[in-house]
């Protein structure tokens, strides 16, 4: 009989400062419509992939849910039979999903990262740091050189798009390096984002430093730019330079006061080691540098998240409730900064690692995730694939990667699917000769291929060894587009400013969008954010810490 916990159960239970995950199993287009404010979005079809990564300890108490209604929670119920199969071994579903949470009178929110897109709004009212208009900001750097603007986000995006003379200093990284590019306490710092959150985030960043420049946000970003009617860079690569070490020195201290302010924690090698044995709590070991300082050597068990995206995707990362986080910083300042807004965030127990990594057992390179219950399936080379192509055998090439990167690129003739929907699409297109089966580097295909395999299916299976990265490496040529699909196109929320039609109206919707959440969050109850020493519901003290 499945477990189950209703909608009133689960909310003491996110009210009751024990360890809980909660899981939306749904694809990320119907989590973003409607889901749980402390859900983290695993879809079934990557569970096997991620779960490993956000729930690392067995025992801990798991709750799953998919739409409902009662008795219908069909993707749910196979998330619970997946995850029970693979060692977890308290796992429960919503009973109706998300019908139910909204029957009980239960807030349902939309969008993606709705924890810190909140804490970002919270910020703004209750800080009050000082914002400049796209067009104030285009008239000032065009009148004078005594305004210094700060990207705080990732390069990617950066590239992407920027404001003119933007230089890229991501998050964590502006306390950091703040003072190698600003070095004259007249000159104004504005920091940007694509909208709102790492922009207020990044500001009251540089503020609670005290660093002794002017410090304002540009309100919305670079959508506020653009509908301003303000041209953005394309293709830019600024970066801001790595600190000096009297500069390192400025940043150091800087941090240390925010970490005096805040209470951040330090640990010793030896407390993390004996957490890491701890079967009892959930940790969490986040590498805070640069990718290229990750790589160069880092803690055996630590994923690398840049401590500004940390802040902004908390819910991507770190789906265990009340578990321990520890942050890792050879040079202090990211992770003191990080472990100061997850505080403020209302996560209680997150400390930084006060030793020298030479201490540590350290691994070079990319960390790989696991694929929990990974099994090869028979696979085909690329050549092979291509010979049976030009044979005109009877073939059917399904490829189960992200729609984003299917649209950019897959093998000519392959449809599209989602992995959980792969069987019954099967059954109505019904197949002739071999099905080859492919993704970006193969994995979730040969998962694919053990489902298959499972529910009895007749085919002979086979995946294409090295998925669709070792058909680019091979040579051959890829098609675009998404005209052969066997499924619903709704893995994939699409940024406001992914596609050029009907982009200002998205911009104005999704900017309009932030701004409401805190009247929701305060509807819905359960967030908890620390202002100093004091808890904060929302603007009203509580008195449980």
């Amino acid at each position: 009989m499945t477990k189950q916990v209703t909608a009133v159960e689960l909310k003491h239970l996110i009210l009751d400062g024990e360890e809980l995950a909660i899981l939306d199993v749904r694809e990320e287009g119907n989590y973003f419509d409607c889901h749980l404010l402390w859900a983290s979005n695993v879809p079934l079809s990557w569970l096997e992939l991620r779960i490993s990564d956000l729930i690392p300890r067995m025992s801990t108490p798991i709750v799953v849910y998919d739409g409902g209604p009662e008795n219908r929670e069909t993707t749910a119920r196979r998330a619970q039979a997946r995850l029970e199969a693979l060692g977890y071994f308290d796992v429960r579903v919503l009973a109706a999903g998300t019908a139910g949470w909204q029957e009980a009178g239960f807030e349902l929110f939309s969008g993606l990262n709705v924890p810190s897109k909140t804490f970002g709004e919270y910020l703004l009212q209750n800080r009050k740091p000082p914002e400049i208009l796209a067009k104030d900001l285009a008239r000032h750097l065009h009148d004078s050189d005594n305004f210094i603007v700060l990207d705080s986000r990732p390069m990617d995006e950066y590239a992407n798009m920027s404001i003119p003379t933007a230089i890229n200093v991501p998050g964590a990284e502006l306390v950091y390096r703040v003072f190698e590019i600003v070095d004259r306490p007249d000159a104004n710092v504005v920091v940007n984002c694509a909208g709102r959150t790492r922009s207020i985030v990044g500001a009251v960043s540089l503020i609670n430093a005290q660093i002794p420049n002017p410090v304002m946000l540009l309100k919305d970003g670079t959508m506020g730019w653009h509908l301003a009617g303000l041209t953005l860079d394309h293709g830019k690569s600024r970066v801001a330079p790595a600190p000096s070490e009297s500069n390192f020195q400025k940043s150091l201290a800087a941090a240390k006061l925010v970490a005096d302010r805040f209470g951040v924690s330090m640990i010793d090698y030896e407390t993390l080691t004996r957490w890491q044995n701890d079967s009892q709590r959930t940790h969490y070991i986040f590498d805070v540098r640069t990718q290229e300082e990750y790589f160069a050597g880092h803690i055996r068990g630590s994923h690398h998240v840049a401590g500004g995206q940390l802040v902004q995707t908390t819910d991507e990362h770190i789906a265990v409730r009340n578990s321990r986080i520890v942050l890792v910083d050879d040079r202090q300042v990211r992770a003191i900064m990080t472990a100061s807004w997850l505080l403020q965030m209302g996560h209680r127990n997150v400390c930084v690692l006060n030793d020298s990594l030479g201490r540590a057992n350290l691994e070079t390179g990319p960390r790989i995730p696991e694929a929990v219950g990974f099994e090869r399936h028979e696979t085909i080379q690329c050549g092979e694939l291509r010979a049976v192509m030009q044979s005109g055998e009877p073939m059917f090439l399904v490829d189960l990667s992200l729609s984003t990167n299917f649209e950019d690129g897959h093998i000519e003739g392959a449809q599209w699917c989602i992995r959980q929907r792969l069987e019954s699409a099967l059954v109505l297109c019904q197949p002739i000769g071999l099905l080859v089966l492919t993704s970006e580097d193969g994995v979730l295909a040969h998962l694919a291929a053990q489902d298959l395999v499972a529910s009895g299916a007749r085919y002979l299976i086979r995946v294409l060894e090295g998925g669709n990265a070792a058909w680019r490496a091979d040579g051959f040529s890829m098609a675009g587009g998404m005209e052969n699909q066997l499924s619903n196109v709704d893995d994939h929320w699409e940024r406001p400013y992914d596609r050029e039609i009907g982009q200002e109206e998205r911009m104005e919707k999704y900017l309009e969008w932030e701004v409401q959440l805190m009247d929701q969050a305060i509807r819905d109850g359960t967030t908890r954010f620390r202002c100093w020493s004091r808890a904060v519901v929302l603007g009203v003290e509580i008195n449980t810490l």
